[in-house]
Order: C-alpha cells, then structure tokens, then sequence
C-alpha cells in the first residue's frame, strides 16, 4: 500500500520530510527516532506512531503511518524553534529553515550554503541566551570552549527577512547526523569533543569535567567533553554508522574509547584496563575501554575520525607506507609502480 510514497516524521514538535520508508528505518536503527515518533505518508488519516503502522512491522514487530495534520508542538521551548531536513547518506549536511527572527548556531568550517535572508555574524562564546548578556557571561563561555579545544568563536545565521529562509551546514568527514531534541532528553546531553556540529540559537555548548582520574587520564577525551544543555534542537555528527542502546539500571557495556559519541547524564562513565598485558601490547585495541553503566542511553560510532586518519597516516608514503595488494609481481619486486609515482 505505501510502496514508493513519502512519508513525514514529527521530531521535536517539526514536521521532517519527504523522506522514504528506509531512511525512516534507518533513523530507528541508528536511534535518531524510536518507535514511539509520529509519522505520516498520503493516504492515511492521521499521524501515528511508528509501532502501530503496518508497513513498519516486520522491522520492530508493529509499525506506524501518518495523517496530514501539523505535529504537534514542543510548548514552552525557550531556545529558537527551527526546522529542518537531513539530506544525504554516507556524506549528509543539514539545511534548518528559519522563520524570521530565527537563529541557528554552528561550529565554524560546517557552513555550506544560505538563502539572500540570512544574515551570519560571528559571536563570542557559545551564543546562548541562557548564559545573561553581560561581558563576563560571554567571557566564562567562551573560555568554557577553548578548554575543549574549540575557537571562541562561534557563527550565528540570523533569519533577516519578513519570510521563511534556510541555511545548511555540512559534516566534515563521512558519517551520520543525528538530531537530539534537548527538550525531550531532560535537557542535557553529553558527548565527545568535535561531535557538535549546529544548534538551535539558545542552545548552550559548554563542557563537562570527567570527575574520576583514569578517564581523564585514559578515557581518550581527556578531563573534559562537551556539554549541551538547553531545551532545542541540536545536530551531532560521528564517523561510521551511529547505533544507540538504551541501558537499563546497573547494565553494563563495555567499549573502545573512541567509539563513544554522546550520553545521558544518568549513565555512568568510566574507564578499565583491558585485562592483561599481553592483550595490552599485542591486541591492537589499546589498552583501555570504557565502561558504561545505565540506567541512560548512549550513542556509538563504527568509525571515529582519529582511527581513519590513523590509517591514512600510517599508509601514507611520507611515512613508510606502502601500496599493499597494489600493482603486479614487477612492480612488487623492482617498485615500478613507486618509481612512476616519484617514490
């Protein structure tokens, strides 16, 4: 019955679309939405919940169609309520429409594009409204930032115009974005330095101290990740493909360090040694992982940027590397193949 239609998703009180029925599979399984996300495609009545629509079933064991009634809203957002689409697969980027007066935030070096409404200014600190106006409030933001390495600046794309006007920004390498609704998780997330990619304007992106030594020390992201907090939309971006698991109370999951994307403050993180030194110095997995403990629901990442450019450096020619499975006997025995490329 829905076949090749478009369909719609409510995410944070906005209405996501058109996208298919398997990028709405997807974002189940990367956990971008649950089963509990309102959608709708033409020829339904209403929206419902993806559990009970039937085309979903045999992917969750109930499934979920729609109407074409506006989603209903988040009431008493503070934080600027935009919309947005994610276009893409492996290579996405985000385009947010702003209704004038509207504000997205964004990292510097992610912008892509905007329409001739958009007005961009550059700001010190985070651009939260939640922080006061005063000098010193901008100074303790900005400063917040630089502890995780990021500029104190950040890019603020102000809807100028009396009408609706879109502004994108892009992933910087391949992987996912996910939207995380501040507002429905308790408003505060956690996750790893580089992952925050844009915000609705009134979001703010602080940091968050590791209290327990050894994961300052071997966690892989230091004393400090980041820390968003507020009640609007923000985007994050990881490498790889992005699965979520929610953790019952006292579940434990152990994993590589860099794999770990973004928390709940309710999840307990910290940090083990792997067991023996054998493993330690010839596993190839580093020497510590992460232990997470729920209750909470974490995100994690198939592919962190730093193991992929661990791989292009060591096979880089500047660094010994070599073109392995490259090339015939000749050009393994005589390195032809390097004295064409100028090695």
């Amino acid at each position: 019955m829905y076949g090749a239609q478009q369909w719609y998703m409510a995410i944070g009180g906005h209405q996501v679309g058109p996208v298919t029925q398997d990028e709405i599979i997807a974002n189940l399984r990367n956990g971008s939405i649950d089963q509990s996300t309102l959608v709708f495609t033409a020829g339904m009545a209403n929206w419902q919940a993806i559990k009970d629509v039937p085309a979903f079933a045999p992917f969750l064991g109930g499934a979920a169609a729609s109407g074409t009634q506006t989603p209903p809203a988040v009431p008493g957002r503070r934080a600027h309520d935009i919309d947005f689409t994610i276009h893409g697969n492996e290579m996405q980027f985000v385009e947010v429409e702003l209704d004038p007066g509207e504000s997205a935030v964004a990292e510097a070096g992610v912008f892509m594009y905007m329409t001739p409404g958009i007005q961009m200014e550059t700001i010190f600190g985070d651009g939260s409204e939640q922080q006061g106006t005063g000098v010193l409030d901008a100074i303790v933001s900005a400063g917040k930032r630089v502890l995780t390495r990021e500029s104190l600046f950040m890019t603020a794309f102000q809807n100028r115009s009396t009408g609706k006007e879109r502004v994108a920004f892009a992933a910087p390498f391949a992987g996912k974005i996910i939207p995380m609704d501040l507002k429905a998780m308790g408003g505060t997330l956690i996750c790893q330095k580089d992952s925050f990619l844009c915000a609705a304007r009134g979001v703010s992106v602080g940091i968050a101290f590791q209290r327990k030594i050894g994961v300052g020390l071997f966690g892989g992201e230091g004393f400090i990740m980041q820390k968003l907090e507020g009640d609007g939309l923000c985007f994050v971006h990881a490498g790889g493909s992005i699965h979520s698991l929610e953790l019952g109370q006292g579940q434990t999951l152990r994993v590589d360090t860099g794999c770990l994307v973004a928390l709940q403050p309710s999840v307990n993180y910290d940090i083990q040694f792997v067991g023996s030194i054998k493993t330690a110095l010839f596993g190839g997995e580093g020497i510590f992982y992460a232990t997470l403990t729920g209750p909470g629901k974490v995100w994690l990442q198939s592919l962190p940027f730093s193991r992929l450019a661990d791989r292009i450096y060591k096979a880089a020619p500047q660094t010994g590397g070599n073109r392995q499975g490259e090339g015939s006997i000749l050009d393994k025995a005589f390195g032809i193949g390097k004295i064409i490329d100028g090695r």
